[in-house]
């Protein structure tokens, strides 16, 4: 191959490589509005039956009632692992330690607040 065919070669390949992220959002794009179609005749289906649509709220509710359940389980399983853990370090150790996790702690739910706001 020559210098000529090669450099042909270099600019097919670039100008395909410039033309896939298009095809990409094109499909994408076909793809939210099919999303888009689907929703719109599930929400009118439900607006058909209004007692089916009153029992997915409440599944909803039930269901996001429990993940908070389990979130707070969680942070007490936590609380209780770290007091045990603060139990088993030696004594002379146990300030230093608590004080670490407090500062640990204070940046962590700082940072918490801080996006959330």
């Amino acid at each position: 191959m020559n210098d000529s065919e090669d450099s042909l070669s270099q600019i097919l390949k670039g100008t395909i490589t410039d033309i896939m992220p298009h095809r990409d959002l094109v499909i994408e794009a076909v793809h939210d509005l099919v999303k888009d179609e689907i929703k719109k005749y599930i929400r009118q289906k439900l607006d058909e039956d209004p007692e089916l649509k009153q029992e997915i709220k409440d599944a909803v509710n039930e269901y996001l009632t429990a993940k908070v359940s389990e979130v707070n389980a969680t942070l007490r399983l936590a609380k209780a692992g770290a007091k045990l853990g603060l139990d088993l370090i030696p004594e002379h150790l146990r300030a230093e330690v608590t004080k670490d996790i407090a500062r640990l702690l204070e940046k962590e739910i700082g940072d918490i607040l801080e996006k959330s706001m």
